[in-house]
C-alpha cells in the first residue's frame, strides 16, 4: 500500500487554458505574488525567469507565472485574433473581443490597485524602480503582451489597462519586456534574493545611481582598488559611496539628479515646518 502524497497545504485549485508543460512542477500556491501573462507564445515563458534567483524562488513557490494563451479566447473557424486597422495603414491590431475574454479570465476580481492588469507599449509610463516596488507590493500582476500594431484601444479603456514602457525602442513583441518587468519586480519580493540589503544599495532605490563597486585582487593590470574601501572606517567608507553616487548621477542622468535635488528640498521646506509648529505649538502651552 503505497503513502498518500503530501498536499502543500496552500495549493490553490482553478481551471486553466494554459498547455500541461507549462505548469509542471510549478503548483499553484494560494497567497503568492503571481504574474499572469497573456500572450500569443506561452512557449515563451518562463523563459530567463526560470533561471538564477528567479527560477529557484519560481521552484520554491516565493511567487507564481501562469502564461495564458490568447489565442484560447478566440473565436469562429480560423480563431483569428487580429484584423486590419480602422481608418487603414499598415499591420494588424489586436481585436478588443479576443483581448477582452483574455483579460477577464485572468481577473479574479481584485480591485486595480491589488492587482494591475499593465499593457507593455512603447507609449506608455517610463517603467522605473518606484513602479517596480508598487508591484512587487500588490497581490499580483496582469501582463499583456502586444503584437504586430498594438491593441484595440477600446479594450485598453474599458479594462483599466495601466500602460507602461521599458524604454524609447521598439520590440517585436511585449514578451521581453514582460520577463523584464518580472525580474526587476519579483527581485523585490521577501526572500526572492535572500538578503534585503542588496535592493536597498542598488540604483534608483534612492532616487540615485548606485557607486562603483570593487572586489579582489587588491590590485588588476596597475588599478588598486580605492584605499577608503579597503581602510575598515565604515562612516568614511558610506560618505565615499553617497559622493560617488550623486556624481554619478549628476553626470549621467542629469534628469534623476535633477529630481533628487527637488526632493531634497521639499524634504528640507517640510522639516523646517514641522520644526517652527513644534515651537509655536510649545510656546503656546507655556502660555
Amino acid at each position: 500500500m503505497t503513502e498518500p502524497s503530501k498536499s502543500h497545504g496552500r495549493i490553490a485549485i482553478s481551471a486553466t487554458r494554459k498547455p500541461t508543460a507549462l505548469v509542471k512542477d510549478q503548483p499553484d500556491l494560494a497567497g503568492v505574488w503571481k504574474a499572469k501573462v497573456l500572450t500569443l507564445y506561452p512557449d515563451m515563458f518562463p523563459g530567463i525567469l526560470g533561471q538564477s534567483l528567479t527560477g529557484r524562488a519560481l521552484q520554491e513557490g516565493l511567487w507564481a507565472l501562469e502564461p495564458i494563451d490568447i489565442r484560447m479566447f478566440a473565436r469562429g473557424k480560423h480563431r483569428n485574433v487580429d484584423d486590419t486597422p480602422a481608418g487603414g495603414g499598415a499591420g494588424m491590431v489586436l481585436m478588443a473581443d479576443v483581448v477582452g475574454r483574455a483579460i477577464d479570465f485572468a481577473d479574479k476580481g481584485e480591485s486595480r490597485e491589488d492587482w494591475p492588469v499593465v499593457y507593455l507599449s512603447p507609449r506608455g509610463k517610463p517603467f522605473n524602480q518606484a513602479m517596480a516596488r508598487r508591484f512587487s507590493e500588490a497581490k499580483g500582476i496582469t501582463l499583456l503582451c502586444g503584437r504586430f500594431e498594438g491593441v484595440d484601444q477600446r479594450v485598453l479603456d474599458a479594462r483599466q489597462v495601466e500602460e507602461v514602457s521599458l524604454g524609447d525602442f521598439i520590440l517585436t513583441g511585449g514578451e521581453i519586456a514582460a520577463q523584464a518587468l518580472i525580474d526587476a519586480t519579483v527581485r523585490l519580493i521577501p526572500r526572492v534574493l535572500g538578503n534585503a540589503e542588496s535592493t536597498e544599495e542598488e540604483s534608483f532605490s534612492h532616487g540615485l545611481l548606485e557607486h562603483p563597486q570593487y572586489t579582489r585582487p587588491t590590485e588588476w593590470e596597475g588599478r588598486k582598488i580605492p584605499e577608503i574601501l579597503l581602510s575598515g572606517h565604515h562612516a568614511n567608507i558610506a560618505k565615499w559611496r553617497s559622493d560617488q553616487s550623486k556624481a554619478l548621477t549628476k553626470e549621467r542622468r542629469p534628469d534623476l539628479w535633477r529630481a533628487h535635488i527637488a526632493d531634497s528640498v521639499e524634504d528640507q521646506e517640510l522639516s523646517d515646518a514641522q520644526t517652527i509648529a513644534k515651537k509655536a505649538s510649545k510656546k503656546g502651552r507655556l502660555k
